[in-house]
């Protein structure tokens, strides 16, 4: 008979509200803050998979040279990439009386992302004939 009385077992409190909505949006920062981070990673990957791509482009155009020397070069891309490539020869010790030659070819890609310098470096080794 007393309708005026209001039940207060239904429904939630303010506090209880509050503190679910504050749980809520922690959980939505950090899994923003992880996306993010991965956002960067990609990006940070994607320059070195390009720079590697540049220098495995370089070193197969060296090594399809028919006479390769000793020497140094440097060649700077239109997309911002300096490339440098030196071919130098290894240790000649005990090859006097062998009619090849040991060369060390070094290609060397870098390239600035915002403030930071980058850069990705290969090598091999191609047994040439003296001439």
């Amino acid at each position: 008979m007393n309708q005026g009385i209001i039940n207060k077992d239904k429904g939630f409190t303010l506090l209880e509200i509050l503190v679910a909505t504050s749980i809520l949006a922690i959980a939505i920062v950090v899994v923003l803050q992880l996306f993010s981070s991965n956002l960067r990673s990609i990006t940070a990957s994607e320059d070195y998979v390009y720079a590697a791509m540049k220098a495995d482009a370089k070193m197969k155009e060296v090594l399809a040279e028919k006479e390769i020397k000793e020497r140094s070069m440097t060649e700077i891309t239109d997309d911002g990439y300096n490339i440098n490539v030196n071919i130098t020869e290894e240790k000649k010790e005990g090859r006097d009386l062998l009619n090849v030659k040991l060369l060390r070819i070094d290609v060397i890609v870098q390239w600035k992302k915002g403030r930071k310098e980058k850069s990705l470096s290969l090598s091999t080794l191609k047994l040439v004939k003296k001439i």
